[in-house]
């Protein structure tokens, strides 16, 4: 795979969450007048908006400042109100580039939406998605994953957060702030924390049950899920998880994240004794030398022992700082506080066609199997042949760009998502099922011949089952990744199905979907979704016998 600077890293994270639009084939022909619902919560009284069989609060507080002496330290209490205050508005979404069809981006950004079927004293199982983008943007407001269907067609509570990202939400300073400061390269995963406890305890004033509450996220989602999943503080607050293209084996070591925070230091031209002088440097100076330190996402780093989700230094996320996340998520094995939770983790096929549609790389289309290793080989060097060899035994069909694609897929979400599931599996405990989303999109990558597939990122408005036809008889419009075939709106309804009875009883199923089995070591089962669901035992099996004999599982 071709090297991948930060900026243009940032740039692809930014389209996941921003440029994916909800499709407008969705509800709105029907949309009615709104009315006004008002909810008493533990801070106060808010009005939000009741439209079409779903209420819906939005930018409702549930943590309190974070600018100001508290950048960098655990948010303020809230503060409680009198009177009603409006929840009609997403809340401002952390310190980021400016996000479409959001207020502008701010320190203060601990917000929530909530979407519920109604707020009566029904106990509904309540999902709680983290939003993705890394660890660095995105909001709870991002593109394809409103809540509205999935609340109106499967009797849900959907709940989701912005949250402190970047380095104002994870930049390590415990070696050199002092006790006050300590845990600061954790404060994105603090803030989530307070928002599963603001969730525990206010949502049944809005249908929701406390005691049934599924933590999901997708790409960067799936990692702070995987985070979540470790956390002991965590764990009274969630019952069950999913981790989607986010596996989150391994998350930043402290050295690592110190080199991160000497590096900033440096740019910024402060000594480490000075250290406070960050507390004075405007925001968006910040942001803007966030983006110029030196960073390789995590799924090209060549380590042959730690998993692919191993951080170097220059980059951003949770910090293993033996507090709040005391060790890496899933290495050396699946976290004991969570042993009795379900899990649900798993990866789509076609992973890399986003990343060649958002960089304009249609060369891989052209790729022969000389020019494959040639492309291979700054990854995988030696091994580059064996790969490719395991890949055309076990696939002889496939063309060149194919097995490229496959490959690149596997290797940033797949080869974790597998370790996840046979770590959580040989535990023992509750049951973990793996699964591929594998949904065809017929759309063709720009400049090329070649279709998207099932690209990262296209499983957001399946699963929030945003691909639906419109109600009132009207013809489809495209979806943005999904492309035009009507089957995308079965394959949206069997996922949202799946996900929506786990989320209820810690056991994914759907009436158009076979008996999902749990992952074992002997089964090694994967649901595969799409129009036509189906279990395949041992998928993948000579592809995976072959990244284990080279050390990469």
């Amino acid at each position: 795979m071709n090297p991948v600077n930060r900026r243009d890293f940032l740039s692809q994270l930014s389209l996941v969450t921003a440029a994916i639009t909800l499709p407008t084939h969705s509800f709105a022909a029907y949309k009615r007048a709104e009315e006004s619902t008002e909810v008493e919560t533990a801070y106060g009284r808010i009005r939000g908006t009741r439209n079409d069989g779903v209420t819906i609060f939005k930018g409702v507080p549930y943590a309190g400042r974070t600018s100001g002496d508290r950048r960098f330290r655990a948010a303020a209490p809230l503060d409680p109100w009198t009177g009603v205050r409006d929840a009609l508005t997403v809340g401002a979404p952390a310190i980021q580039n400016p996000r479409r069809n959001e207020p502008a981006p701010s320190e203060d950004c601990l917000f929530l939406n909530i979407w519920t079927p109604a707020c009566d004293n029904r106990k509904r199982p309540v999902m709680f998605y983290n939003h993705g983008g890394g660890f660095v943007i995105g909001s709870g407001a991002s593109g394809g994953q409103d809540g509205a269907n999935l609340a109106r067609n499967f009797d849900v509570v959907v709940v989701q957060t912005n949250h402190r990202l970047g380095l104002l939400g994870f930049l390590y300073l415990d070696e050199l702030a002092g006790a006050d400061y300590a845990g600061s390269g954790n404060r994105g995963m603090e803030d989530i924390l307070a928002g599963l406890k603001w969730v525990h305890q206010n949502i049944t004033q809005f249908g929701g049950d406390p005691n049934n509450v599924m933590i999901w996220g997708e790409s960067g989602g799936g990692a702070k899920t995987s985070c979540l999943y470790a956390m002991p503080e965590a764990a009274p607050y969630f019952n069950r998880a999913s981790i989607e293209s986010g596996p989150g084996v391994r998350m930043m070591t402290p050295d690592t994240a110190a080199e991160t925070t000497a590096m900033l230091l440096k740019e910024l031209d402060i000594t480490p004794k000075d250290w406070r002088k960050l507390l004075d440097v405007p925001a968006a100076d910040l942001l803007a030398m966030q983006a110029k330190l030196p960073f390789v996402p995590p799924f090209q780093e060549k380590n042959k022992n730690k998993g692919p989700m191993q951080r170097n230094a220059g980059g951003f996320g949770p910090v293993v700082d033996g507090g709040l996340l005391p060790n890496h998520p899933f290495d050396p094995g699946a976290p004991k506080i969570s042993r009795d939770k379900p899990l649900l983790v798993g990866w789509n096929e076609d992973e890399y066609t986003f990343f060649a549609w958002e960089r304009k790389d249609t060369e891989f289309a052209k790729l022969d199997f000389d020019t494959l290793r040639q492309k291979l080989e700054p990854q995988y060097g030696a091994d580059a042949p064996k790969i490719i060899d395991a890949y055309r035994k076990a696939r002889p069909t496939a063309s060149a760009p194919d097995i490229f694609v496959a490959v690149s897929s596997i290797t940033m979400m797949g080869l974790g998502s597998v370790d996840i599931a046979e770590k959580k599996a040989k535990q023992g405990g509750a049951p973990v099922y793996l699964y591929n989303f594998g949904y065809k999109s017929e759309k063709k990558i720009p400049g090329t011949d070649y279709a998207m597939g099932t690209p990262h990122a296209m499983d957001i408005s399946f699963k929030f089952n945003n691909e639906i036809p419109p109600r009132d008889g009207s013809p489809a419009r495209e979806s943005f990744f999904g492309g035009n075939r009507p089957e995308r709106f079965t394959a949206s309804h069997n996922f949202a199905e799946l996900w929506t009875t786990f989320a209820r009883t810690g056991k994914p199923a759907a009436k158009n979907a076979p008996e999902w089995p749990a992952y074992t070591a002997k089964n090694r089962s994967t649901m595969r979704i799409s129009e036509n669901c189906e279990v395949i035992p041992n998928r993948f099996s000579e592809e995976l016998a072959m990244w284990r004999s080279i050390g990469k599982l």
